[in-house]
């Protein structure tokens, strides 16, 4: 039987492996590398960094290919992203199928933890689901970008005995309302944390979390958002992508 493994890889700094990562590294025979785009490069020489630091076995390889990308635009975001995972899962099929014997191990390294925002556990049961392979997979957790953000401000997550909320920049924009009094903020590309009516709640933000292009702005909504989107601006221009998330607290 083939074996696969999830592993997440944490936030961007190689000391984020845990040690269980490292023992499911060095099982692994053949890693599937998603291909981003020269944009993204970094996110494939991390994965690389990460391999050559852990592994003690060489005889590993790399397998590379191209990612598909979610149509953008005016489109219905549900029905894009259904679309881009039957993508993804003919792309996973096609690299299972092809390049991984029976009896070998297959990783996939997954950016911060496969629970969190990221479809690959998902793909994976599609697939067998269809038939269209058989493997067993086990799933690695990894550090996130969320308890990355609260190490790197020195903050927790929670206020004593009140809720905590993870929601993306897509539904605050639309003018989601929560109760919860800590408010995790994910894959925001439109700077909605401009539209929180209360200016005095606390934001703290950070962008490449863990790596060496980590940046780390917090305050006062009303005192720091325009410097947030100024710098978040900047930033992406410069590397072509960013990837960044926030923590909200009620004052």
């Amino acid at each position: 039987m083939k074996q696969l493994l999830v592993i997440g890889i944490g936030a961007g700094n190689p000391d984020y492996i845990t040690m269980q990562a490292v023992k499911a590294l060095n099982r692994v025979d053949v890693f599937f590398l998603m291909d981003k785009g020269q944009s993204k490069d970094k996110l494939i020489d991390l994965r690389r960094e990460i391999c050559e630091r852990y592994i003690d076995n060489p005889d590993y390889r790399f397998v590379e290919a191209h990612s598909p990308e979610r149509e953008r635009g005016d489109v219905d975001y549900a029905a894009s992203v259904d679309e881009l995972n039957r993508a993804k899962q003919q792309t996973f099929e096609r690299l299972i199928n092809d390049q991984l014997s029976d009896g070998q191990c297959g990783g996939f390294l997954v950016w911060g933890d496969p629970a969190l925002y990221d479809s690959t556990v998902r793909i994976l049961q599609a697939i067998l689901a269809s038939g269209a392979c058989a493997f067993e997979f086990e799933v690695i957790p990894g550090i996130t970008s969320v308890q990355a953000l609260a190490a790197q401000h020195k903050v927790p997550l929670n206020t004593i005995g009140r809720s905590i909320e993870i929601t993306t920049g897509r539904r605050l924009a639309a003018g989601q309302v929560s109760d919860a009094d800590s408010l995790v903020v994910m894959l925001d590309a439109e700077d909605s944390y401009h539209q929180v009516a209360d200016q005095q709640t606390e934001i703290y933000w950070g962008a490449y979390l863990g790596t060496p292009d980590e940046i780390l702005i917090s305050g006062r909504l009303a005192d720091v958002a325009d410097e947030i989107e100024r710098v978040r601006k900047a930033a992406r221009a410069e590397h072509g992508w960013i990837m960044d998330t926030y923590l909200l607290r009620k004052p």
